[in-house]
This record gives C-alpha cells, structure tokens and sequence, in this order.
C-alpha cells in the first residue's frame, strides 16, 4: 500500500528546496488525510508541527534541514518510502503549563521540551517553588528556573546544566538557571506525576516571564506545570537512530 505523506516545511530556502524536491518526486497529501507527516526544517519546526497536528492521528517524521536537527533524520530523498515504513515510533507526553500573570489573566500552553520562567529585567528573580502542594523552597534567587520532559532533557534544560532523561524514564527534571543562593543547588528529579509550582516574589521590582517551546507570558506571577498524560505526540525515527539512542550517545560527545 502507497504511504499517503504530507510534507510541511519551515521558511528556510533549505527546507523550501527540499520541499519542492520531494513534492515533485512523492505528490503531497493533505495533512488531515495524511498516514504520516513528514517535517522539514531544524528542531523548532519540529516542535511548531507536533503542537500544530497533535488532534491529528498521523504520526510525524522529521528530515533535518535546519542546524541540530536533534528531533529529526537525516535528509535524503531517494529512499523516504522504506525509511518511513521501517521506522520506529517514540510517543512522548507534553507538559501542561498555567502561567498567572500579575493582572489577573491565566495562559495556558502545552511544552514538547520544557517550561521556563525566566527573569525580565537586570534583577535576579526570587521564586518559591511547591511540589505536589509542599513548599520545598523558601527562596530561589536566579536568573530563572525550568522543568523539563525526558525527550527535552538534551536542550535548554542541559544547557543549563541539567541531567538527560532516559526516553522510557517518568521522570521529569526541575533545573536551575544561574542559582545565586542557594549557590550549589543544581535541582532535583521529580516523578512525572508531580505538580510544580513557581511563586514569583515581588515581581512588580523583579519582573518574570514564563515560556513554554518559545511561547511566552509576560509579569507572571505564579506558574504551575505538570504533565500531560491525556495528550500523545507521535514521532518516527529511523532504525538504529531511536531517540532513545540519540539521548545515551549524547550522554558521550
């Protein structure tokens, strides 16, 4: 049976080419009828599309036309149609975030990698951090905080010094970003299920920003997350290059 593809692409002229070059030799499915999506463009197009088809039951098969390409495969064009039928799914489970700003409005979002909430201004923040309904810190002084799924665990979570999650782990990671006190507080590994809150203390002087995948709240002024096991998204990989793979071999470069 013929694969029904859809091919989505970034703006970037890399990814704009290649999807030019791949309509041409495969056709292009409309992505509600599609039996896989395939993504071209870098790691933050991958996350843009997962968020954009997630009530969508066709799963999604990133090709690397960006700069890491963490999330994504390795472009070629000759042999998608084995590729797409041997390759493995991951499923991953975002997190839910609930971002109070300081007049009162609620966002709420959904994060494939992590939740942030970062400082606004040349102040540290000062954040009180609530687990499952227990204060376990009195005072963060940082220039932020981030909590983390396993498959985003390898990006702005280990930039920040934070551990990579194993994919199969339920286990998310609460990480700090540049702690000032307490000074040598690198964060904690929390069961998925746990609930996390940030309270922002006296954001009128330290203003804070909560962001989840680059989707951003201004003047927070409490953020709660946790998972969100009632939302799957669906990711191939190819042979040998599972994303469980992917985040060992990291663990060594």
């Amino acid at each position: 049976m013929t694969l029904k593809i859809a091919f989505l692409a970034s703006d970037a002229p890399l990814a704009q080419t290649a999807h030019a070059a791949l309509v041409g030799r495969y056709g292009n499915t409309e992505k509600e009828k599609a039996d896989i999506i395939v993504a071209l463009g870098g790691d933050g197009f991958m996350l843009q599309t997962l968020h954009s088809t997630q009530a969508l039951p066709a799963p999604v098969y990133g090709m690397n036309r960006g700069t890491v390409g963490f999330l994504m495969n390795e472009y070629h064009e000759s042999d998608l149609p084995e590729r797409l039928s041997e390759a493995l799914e991951e499923v991953i489970n975002p997190l839910s975030m609930k971002a109070t700003c300081t007049d009162g409005t609620v966002h709420n979002a959904l994060a494939i990698n992590e939740v942030s909430v970062l400082r606004m201004g040349p102040q540290a923040a000062k954040l009180k951090i609530t687990i499952d309904g227990r204060l376990r810190m009195e005072e963060l002084v940082c220039d932020g905080a981030l909590v983390s799924t396993p498959a985003g665990s390898t990006a702005y979570n280990y930039s920040a010094h934070g551990p990579i999650l194993p994919i199969g782990s339920d286990v998310l990671a609460l990480t700090a970003i540049a702690p000032f006190r307490p000074r040598r507080w690198r964060g904690a590994l929390l069961p998925k299920a746990a609930k996390v809150r940030f309270e922002v203390t006296d954001p009128e002087k330290r203003p804070v920003m909560a962001d989840a995948d680059s989707r951003s709240v201004l003047n927070v002024a409490s953020v709660e997350i946790s998972s969100a096991p009632n939302v799957a998204h669906r990711i191939l990989f190819d042979l040998g290059h599972g994303l469980e793979e992917r985040l060992i071999r990291e663990q060594f470069v």
